[in-house]
């Protein structure tokens, strides 16, 4: 244990580190360096920051986890986020990147929104900017809680000590996040990354190998009959459909993530963008790979130890299969640096999060508001509510009882409905409009939030496997993105067509492309 607390020390010294370093080169930066890097990260960097920022801690404990309960029929959720990040890598990312520097140079999302309407009026962004805020507190916890539910079991930790770890986590988060803005978040995510794939990597290599050796004693283990078939009852009925369609509807996150499309936005160049298409597509399938045969080989090496909380008392034990493997295979140095994966995907994630919507309000409600405010003091706005934020988050993550995939689930299905939506009619729909736009926004957030709540509903009063065999149990991330989409076409039909302005903005975006 001694091993492993050094190695987490280590960890948490070199991302703070790495947030002074560049705290200390951008004192005499701007506004766009803090918040988007200068738009000048190279492609390696951009990809890994924008894989790392969306695989949170799920990929290595809720992933695993249901692999090793319940087996491959779990894998459609990752099936769908593969899927969407390569087409959001192919068909937003190039695109997204130009038109927000024809859009004003735009460096947030509600800001290049905002500008490809030329619109001067505020509400857009404010709309924006009020669900980043209310959704990022959300997804932020499920970092958080993420490390608590680590150190609880690394170190076997009462609810108090998982609390005072939360904190400790939530405060290391912060500091690098407020000293050095876009590039300290991006390059401790470029290094988390890395971590993320060489923990998963290693973790089921190394264990078929000890498994082999003659002093391995298998553990008891009872298979269910379908544990290696794609559908979970192993037959094509509606429960099958409607997991199958909510595993794929994950994919419709990647067009509206904020902290996601913001990496696409900060790349150098065209050159750059070519070289991040193929290391984010190749990273992600690698990840969603990995931790699919971790979840296996933990099944066969640990047996049913985690089944029915046997020997930990916590909810879904399930989900701490990568954490048992780990510490069953490695001597306690190497544990301690693989399970510095854990954090790594839990801070990576966390970082984006908070820098985005700090971004979002200092940008597009303070400034506007302090019109004459100046970029040291708009930076300093981001950073309080960075800090802010982590607080309301760390009281979520605290206080709530809610499962980390569960506020994972809420949070992505949330700004996938909400945004998505307006962010591909906008850069592939010459006549779509402002009206449109913030219409579609507003009820893609109506329709995910009322279903997720209905559905929540629904479960509380029957058993699951009843909800998820009709259509009630379907991933509210698909019907809100449907009704936002129907809403931005018919608004933007029926109210007035964009200015000349406008459509010579598009076009103009249009050839820029085509000539960089």
């Amino acid at each position: 244990m001694n091993w492993e607390v050094i190695a987490f020390v280590v960890y948490f010294v070199l991302v703070i580190g790495i947030g002074v370093h560049f705290f200390m080169k951008s004192r005499s930066g701007g506004e766009k360096d803090y918040f988007l890097g200068g738009r000048n990260m190279s492609g390696p960097v951009a990809a890994l920051s924008a894989g790392a920022s969306d695989m949170s801690a799920w990929v290595l404990m809720g992933l695993p986890g249901a692999i090793y309960l319940s087996g491959i029929s779990q894998i459609w959720i990752s099936v769908g986020l593969f899927i969407g990040t390569a087409l959001a890598w192919t068909l937003v990312a190039p695109r997204l990147r130009t038109f927000s520097i024809a859009s004003k140079d735009s460096i947030t999302i509600p800001q290049y929104l905002n500008n490809r309407f030329l619109s001067k009026g505020i509400a857009l962004q404010a709309v924006c900017a009020i669900v980043f805020i209310i959704v990022y507190c959300i997804y932020s916890a499920s970092s958080i809680s993420a490390c608590g539910d680590l150190f609880q079991v690394v170190f076997n930790l009462d609810r108090s000590g998982r609390t005072a770890a939360m904190a400790a986590a939530a405060v290391i988060i912060v500091i690098y996040t407020f000293l050095g803005g876009f590039n300290a978040v991006c390059w401790t995510d470029f290094f988390q990354g890395l971590l993320m794939l060489a923990a998963l990597m290693a973790a089921p290599i190394v264990t078929l190998f000890v498994m082999k050796g003659t002093g391995f004693t298998k553990e008891p283990m009872e298979l269910g009959a379908n544990y290696y078939n794609l559908l979970s009852s192993g037959k094509l009925d509606t429960a099958a459909v409607v997991t199958i369609l909510s595993g794929l509807g994950w994919g419709l996150g990647y067009f509206g993530m904020p902290h996601i499309l913001v990496r696409y936005m900060s790349i150098g160049s065209k050159k750059e963008m070519k070289r991040s298409q193929k290391i984010g597509i190749l990273w992600t399938f690698m990840i969603l790979a990995m931790a699919t045969v971790v979840g296996i080989v933990a099944r066969h090496y640990l047996g049913d130890m985690l089944v029915g909380r046997k020997i930990v008392d916590v909810e879904n034990p399930e989900k701490l299969a990568f954490i048992y493997l780990v510490r069953g295979v490695f001597p306690a140095v190497l544990a301690g640096v693989l399970l510095s994966a854990i954090l790594a995907a839990s801070m990576s994630t966390a970082d984006s999060q908070l820098l985005t919507s700090s971004s979002a309000f200092s940008s597009d409600i303070y400034k506007p508001i302090r019109k004459k405010a100046s970029d040291k003091e708009i930076m300093w706005a981001g950073r309080v509510v960075v800090f802010v934020i982590c607080i309301v988050a760390f009281l979520i993550a605290w206080l709530g009882n809610k499962s980390i995939m569960d506020l994972v689930e809420n949070a992505w299905g949330a700004f996938g409905a909400a945004f998505g939506p307006a962010i591909l009619l906008s850069l592939y729909w010459k006549k779509f409009n402002y009206a449109g736009a913030i219409s579609g926004i507003i009820t893609g957030f109506a329709v995910d939030i009322g279903w997720a709540v209905a559905r929540g509903s629904m479960i509380i009063k029957a058993e699951d496997a009843v909800i998820t065999g009709t259509l009630g149990g379907l991933y509210e991330i698909i019907p809100g993105f449907i009704a936002s989409l129907i809403v931005c076409v018919i608004v933007t039909k029926m109210t007035k067509k964009p200015s000349a302005e406008t459509e010579e903005l598009f076009d103009r975006a249009v050839k820029m492309l085509d000539e960089e």
